[in-house]
């Protein structure tokens, strides 16, 4: 079971990304991109995802994953319920949407310096 102590240092810790508070949520984002975002209550994550992918990740397991709220479905965006994700698939998911925002050749470097996937 994943909590957001689980991906606050990473998203802190990625190249280009920073911390923000919105309205009691916490955020995270490359420049004013948000790429992953909480609940206020901390049990939903909001992220980043390819919008031609989505229908696939959700109907894969409608459990852990769901569709955004009708507003947001024009953006690249998924949620998972954290609860059902464990700590290193939801770090997973974090770097992924992360890579969705930044240059390519910052995604590169980070895959130099950590060959074996985050966390």
């Amino acid at each position: 079971m994943a909590v957001i102590e689980d991906v606050r240092a990473l998203g802190d810790a990625l190249e280009r990304s920073y911390r923000v508070y919105v309205r009691g949520r916490l955020k995270f984002r490359v420049g004013q991109i948000v790429y992953v975002a909480f609940s206020l209550d901390e049990t939903v994550m909001g992220f980043a995802f390819p919008k031609e992918e989505r229908a696939a990740l959700v109907g894969g397991d409608p459990r852990k994953f769901q569709m955004p709220s009708a507003s947001d479905l024009r953006f690249n965006w998924v949620h998972a319920d954290l609860a059902s994700l464990d700590p290193a698939e939801a770090r997973e998911l974090v770097v992924d949407a992360w890579r969705l925002v930044v240059p390519h050749k910052v995604s590169r470097a980070y895959d130099l310096t950590h060959p074996d996937g985050p966390g």
